[in-house]
């Protein structure tokens, strides 16, 4: 039986211009996730993700840590039920 959850993240930090979109979409992408990761105004970085809920754990782990040039300070997160509303997983700008 799977486990299809929905995941909402807002990523807090040093996670623009040191290439965070480009390491969600590869974490991502690695792990058969859907949905899209982009920066926000406010200087965070918000990511949608909807799969198997331990390979968005997993992501988490991943993110958590981020590229070398990152520091995230902490990572906001809404867990709901797949919407099955994406079909790849997407840089969006």
């Amino acid at each position: 039986m799977s486990d299809l959850v929905h995941l909402r993240a807002l990523v807090h930090g040093k996670v623009q211009g040191v290439y965070y979109r480009a390491f969600t979409a590869r974490a991502a992408k690695a792990l058969s996730l859907r949905g899209f990761v982009r920066n926000t105004q406010g200087g965070d970085v918000e990511l949608e993700a909807e799969g198997e809920r331990a390979d968005i754990e997993e992501l988490l782990r991943q993110l958590k840590a981020g590229p070398p040039s990152a520091m995230v300070k902490k990572i906001d997160t809404v867990w709901s039920a797949c919407q099955n509303q994406y079909r790849s997983f997407d840089v969006r700008y």
